[in-house]
């Protein structure tokens, strides 16, 4: 994985502006050897973004595939009037937030934070094992989404709100409810 990372890394390095306009447009024609090379530039940015929202690898990698499958059809719609990272994230999140729908029924039983799973986080954090990407993960999944989106990525609630289909102070909510277990489970709710 560290050898793909750095040649992700490496990838991203060599991409500049007029580099990338370049391939997008090409891209956007049709040009398939142009689209592997943004999709070489930018498959860890989007698989790491994907990670954070859904807290499951094998998830991950499916709803990466999914943006990278619907990025192909949506290229044209990208107008070059932001960065194309920033449109990109922003298209990943939204897909990744679809693709996780889609899946409730498996990720609700997987993620759910009661009984046996609480009981194997908390000997997980005695001994030390679990490190914040691991807590992150044991969100419920609409807490560890607006968390996500908001605390990591920037995004606003009303964006949240409408990326997510909730009202803006649900957003608020999840994103307080987020923040306290997360206080909890590190050891800082002696407020």
């Amino acid at each position: 994985m560290e050898n793909s990372q750095c040649t992700v890394v490496d990838a991203q390095a060599a991409f500049t502006t007029a580099r990338e306009k370049a391939l997008i447009e090409a891209a956007q024609s049709g040009d398939k050897q142009a689209y592997h090379q943004i999709y070489d530039a930018y498959v860890g940015r989007v698989h790491a973004l994907s990670y954070r929202l859904t807290g499951d690898h094998a998830l991950a990698e499916d709803a990466t595939q999914e943006v990278f499958i619907q990025l192909w059809r949506k290229l044209g719609n990208y107008n070059h009037k932001s960065k194309f990272s920033t449109w990109l994230h922003s298209v990943t999140a939204n897909i990744t937030v679809s693709y996780m729908r889609k899946q409730r029924g498996w990720f609700q039983r997987m993620f759910n934070i009661e009984g046996s799973a609480a009981e194997q986080f908390h000997a997980e954090a005695s001994t030390g094992e679990v490190d914040l990407e691991s807590y992150i993960v044991r969100l419920p999944e609409r807490a560890r989404m607006v968390f996500v989106l908001h605390a990591v990525e920037g995004y606003r609630h009303e964006e949240i709100a409408s990326m997510l289909n909730m009202a803006v102070g649900s957003s608020k909510a999840q994103f307080h409810r987020a923040k306290q277990l997360l206080k909890e489970w590190m050891g800082y709710d002696n407020d």
